[in-house]
């Protein structure tokens, strides 16, 4: 009588953490890799490639720039304990964000000048695409240097978000809210802390204002609701144009404005900028779908705390409602440490900027890869199998 066949070990399936074998299999055939993997080679060659006047203002910051740094920083005081025996083997990174199954818990934040970040001035174009390679949404800023249809129709199978600077006039955020749904654009991110431009030197000194000057403002310039406040069409008169953008670009929202921006769509909305946790649940109380923890990276106000700082609190008295976190995040150990925190979805931005001006939408896929394969790698020799078990264990004050 034959012996049964001792059972064939299962093949796990391909982990994000494989990249950088793919990059060491590479090596022997001579190949390195032609983007960095790390933030601070990327940042030095994004700074040989943009234009100066498009890098001082995705590099620079409010003031003296100390929040913005104090964002990068202040993921040093924080440490992962592993946790050995767990069967780690293989790793879900699979979250879900307001009723949306993601594959990753990685996001794009909104950058408001990307379309400038790639050398044919199409980056959000490019960006979208990388969304549909790798499954990491982009929350496509309302500045954008082509309309938000034409970003959305690039997606794929990607979920994708529309973040929305608040105009001063009611029928403009219509307009642009409705365009968003009927897009595709699964959900809106309303952004409260840029009513108004930060106090940047870098721009200052230079008297550079890029939407000033005619850029990233396709939204509007495509929006019929806008079209009809012009005397002459921007491309007959991109100054006046420009100008009356401007005038009418931002409102300084009050809670009771919530319920007239929950009228306007079915479609969850996110409210990005809080960082108290009394506004937290006061945001709960008004309906909205999910917190976005974030000083906006230091771009819009200096001196204040750095946000992964205040993020417990936040998450704390979000309760169920899931919060969404940016602000500093460099690395796959920036993210682990956030969702460790307690975030259920983190964005990035300097990171996938640069990356798209060094190496186009090949750069971004490159880069988004190396942020959620460190991620992966993290959890594997920690003893994490799934971010529900990472969360759980949360982080140690160095």
């Amino acid at each position: 009588m034959a012996l049964p066949e001792p059972p064939r070990p299962r093949v796990p399936a391909r982990q994000f953490g494989d990249l950088q074998l793919d990059i060491y299999l590479d090596g022997l055939e001579g190949r390195i890799p032609k983007y960095p993997v790390d933030f601070a080679s990327l940042e030095r060659k994004a700074a040989e490639t943009l234009p100066w006047w498009v890098h001082s203002y995705v590099a620079g910051g409010c003031g003296d720039e100390y929040t913005q740094r104090l964002n990068v920083s202040a993921f040093q005081k924080y440490g992962i304990v592993p946790r050995m025996l767990n069967g780690a083997y293989e790793r879900d990174l699979s979250v879900e964000l307001m009723g949306i199954d993601l594959q990753t818990p990685l996001l794009m934040s909104p950058v408001g000048v990307i379309g400038l970040c790639a050398q044919d001035f199409h980056g959000d174009l490019h960006v979208a695409e990388a969304a549909a390679r790798t499954g990491v949404p982009m929350i496509a800023s309302t500045l954008t240097m082509d309309p938000m249809e034409a970003v959305a129709a690039r997606f794929g199978e990607t979920p994708g978000f529309f973040q929305l600077y608040t105009p001063r006039d009611r029928d403009l955020a219509a307009s642009l809210v409705h365009r968003a749904e009927q897009a595709g654009f699964r959900a809106i991110v309303v952004t409260l802390d840029t009513w108004t431009p930060g106090w940047r030197p870098r721009d200052l000194n230079a008297a550079s204002f890029p939407q000033l000057r005619g850029y990233c403002l396709e939204n509007y310039f495509t929006d019929e609701t806008f079209l009809r406040r012009l005397a002459a069409s921007p491309r007959e008169d991109r100054d006046a144009a420009a100008r009356e953008w401007m005038r009418i670009w931002g409102q300084s929202l009050r809670w009771d404005d919530l319920d007239w921006l929950r009228s306007l769509t079915e479609l969850p909305i996110a409210l990005k900028g809080i960082c108290h946790p009394d506004d937290a649940r006061r945001a709960l109380d008004h309906g909205m779908d999910a917190i976005y923890c974030s000083n906006h990276g230091g771009r819009q106000a200096n001196g204040g705390l750095a946000a992964i700082d205040l993020l417990p609190d936040v998450v704390a008295a979000a309760g169920d409602m899931p919060v969404i976190f940016d602000s500093g995040v460099r690395s796959g150990s920036d993210l682990a440490k956030a969702l460790a925190m307690g975030a259920t979805a983190v964005g990035v931005g300097r990171p996938y900027a640069y990356a798209l001006a060094v190496g186009g939408t090949d750069g971004v896929v490159h880069q988004l890869g190396a942020i959620l394969a460190e991620l992966d790698l993290l959890m594997a020799i920690d003893g994490y199998p799934s971010i529900e078990a990472l969360r759980r264990a949360g982080v140690r004050r160095a």
